[in-house]
């Protein structure tokens, strides 16, 4: 794209399945790995990625060259076909419909990737769910409550 120059940062968040807590340390790294190469591919620059056994946090440089739509779904896709294939779950693993897509001035990059990778001490104080409603709030995003990330019950 010649002469098309951009800074767009964008931090998605998603839910496995459920909110079920099944993304196991002894395999996140990989899953983290997997999904990494899958942005990258697109030519996206990955900045940080962490999460929960619940859920991930990914904070990337996009590259308007393809719908952000697009890639996340391929990216829920691919790393749930990945998890499926090798067997790192009982059942069958895959991400909750949907995601939460916020982007990010320059300024801002390093204070999200901070908090994306201390993710255990954030949920130490609060829940997923509190969590992602403090960041729509955050974004004046309008939401439909039955849409939202349900509790685990």
């Amino acid at each position: 794209m010649a002469n098309t120059y951009t800074q767009i940062h964008i931090h998605p968040v998603f839910a496995v399945q459920n909110r079920v807590s099944c993304i196991q340390k002894s395999w996140q790294e990989r899953l983290y790995k997997y999904i990494i190469a899958i942005i990258q591919k697109h030519g996206h620059k990955v900045l940080s990625i962490g999460g929960m056994p619940d859920h991930i946090h990914i904070m990337f440089g996009f590259r308007p060259t393809q719908a952000l739509s697009a890639l996340m779904q391929e990216v829920k896709r691919d790393s749930s076909e990945w998890v499926n294939k090798e067997n790192l779950v009982m059942g069958r693993f895959s991400w909750q419909e949907g995601y939460g897509a916020f982007s990010y001035a320059k300024s801002q990059i390093s204070a999200v990737c901070n908090y994306i990778e201390t993710q255990e001490q954030h949920h130490k104080k609060k829940t997923f769910r509190e969590e992602y409603l403090e960041i729509l709030e955050k974004f004046e995003v309008k939401y439909d409550e039955q849409y939202i990330f349900s509790e685990i019950q």
